[in-house]
């Protein structure tokens, strides 16, 4: 087996800077962090540039190519919050090192005509929800049909978790959205009862649990309910002390997705498109889509979201990197797989962060509190998904996009096995 030596870059291993050992790459993980370069080894030259785990994007909606695009900007792992890719139907990903790797909770609990079914109607046939079909690599699954929790008493909640189960939700999420940001007040949402039981019942399981809220409202009931996570930040007003404390004191992690709130108040992601390291990467369906935006809560604030997190870091809330980004489609515009974590990791930073703490949140953070126990970090016996860029990201966030190189169980994205 052949041996990778990458020398002479700064290792940022996922919670520190290291300096610059040489790292060796064999069979696919980590197998060496320091010593010399054994003979016969690939040296790739690393001077001037800085060595990353490879980025996790704690919030995604896959879709045709999603996957592939993600891995060029160096996302070497998606967490799925909505779809189809569950344990049973990823084995064509699994083994696919042109492709980012991929982790699902199926589909949330919601009732019947709640949230996101109101979003459906904005899709594209052959990408609203279904059987899965054969497809492109990375788009639809292959086994299970997924499972569609509808659910509206307690006792309905707690017999559709073990379905979600078996069928290979890696984790559980649950709807809490009375659609009255996206545009649609009035929607059916889940009462607390409902989603107490749901979370109790998934935690009795040994499931993590997730919520998605971007209300302060539905904030206060999913921690309440004991929920382990928020893959939203409330967007309908600024935070207070007593929601900061309420989810810091319950442990409970946050993804933002700020790049989506900027979105839902009409901000597109066009200046990250004119970007040229992003431009080169985007064919025009993605442009189009980066270039637009959703656009369904104008009166919302970005500095308050912003405040928000800021707040929520200084208090030591584990704050996560992630996007919410989907289909290539203006309707859900702002967003572009990969690109956007790059976006994110700046708002993170123009919030208060520092770049470091802005690259633990899209590494070693969503890999602890998701258990994902073989990446995230650059530490000897994990799996060999790693990013290369010229710079020093460490101290500019906006390093991030420099690409040099990308390998995804150590073995090298190049131009080949990109398309």
């Amino acid at each position: 087996m052949s041996v990778t030596a990458i020398t002479g870059a700064r290792v940022f291993d996922g919670e520190k800077t290291l300096g610059a050992p040489t790292v060796l790459v064999e069979d696919g993980r980590i197998a060496l962090i320091g010593g010399d370069v054994p003979d016969g080894a690939q040296v790739v030259d690393g001077s001037g540039a800085t060595l990353l785990p490879g980025l996790i994007d704690a919030h995604v909606h896959t879709g045709p190519g999603a996957l592939a695009l993600a891995l060029r900007f160096g996302v070497t792992t998606e967490l799925e919050m909505q779809g189809t890719n569950t344990r049973d139907n990823r084995a064509h990903i699994t083994s696919d090192d042109a492709l980012a790797d991929v982790r699902s909770s199926g589909f949330g609990l919601t009732p019947p005509g709640g949230h996101p079914e109101e979003l459906f109607d904005r899709l594209p046939a052959d990408a609203r929800p279904g059987p899965p079909k054969g497809g492109a690599p990375g788009s639809r699954p292959v086994g299970k049909p997924p499972v569609r929790p509808f659910v509206t008493t307690p006792e309905e909640a707690v017999a559709f978790i073990p379905r979600l189960v078996e069928s290979g939700s890696d984790y559980i999420k649950f709807m809490v959205d009375d659609g009255s940001v996206e545009g649609h007040p009035g929607l059916p949402m889940l009462d607390q009862a409902t989603l107490n039981a749901g979370v109790a019942e998934a935690k009795r399981h040994g499931m993590l649990t997730v919520a998605h809220a971007l209300t302060v409202d539905a904030t206060r009931m999913a921690v309440e309910a004991g929920i382990d996570g928020l893959v939203h930040l409330f967007m309908d007003q600024p935070h207070t002390d007593e929601i900061t404390d309420l989810i810091k004191d319950a442990g409970v992690f946050v993804v933002p997705c700020t790049v989506l709130s900027a979105s839902m108040m009409g901000i597109t992601g066009s200046a990250l498109a004119d970007d040229p390291r992003v431009a080169s990467r985007l064919d025009a369906d993605w442009d189009a889509a980066l270039r637009s935006s959703f656009d369904r809560y104008p009166q919302g604030r970005l500095d308050d979201v912003l405040t928000s997190v800021k707040a929520l870091h200084e208090a030591g809330v584990d704050v996560l990197a992630g996007t919410d980004v989907s289909i290539a489609h203006p309707s859900f515009g702002g967003l572009a797989h990969g690109a956007s974590v790059h976006h994110e990791l700046q708002y993170l930073v123009q919030a208060g962060l520092t770049p470091i703490d802005a690259l633990r949140a899209a590494t070693s953070t969503p890999a602890r509190r998701f258990s994902l126990t073989d990446r995230g970090r650059i530490t000897e016996g994990l799996r060999a998904d790693l990013l290369l860029v010229d710079g020093d990201p460490t101290m500019n966030i906006t390093d991030t996009l420099n690409t040099r190189a990308v390998w995804r169980r150590g073995t090298l994205l190049t131009e080949a096995t990109a398309t």
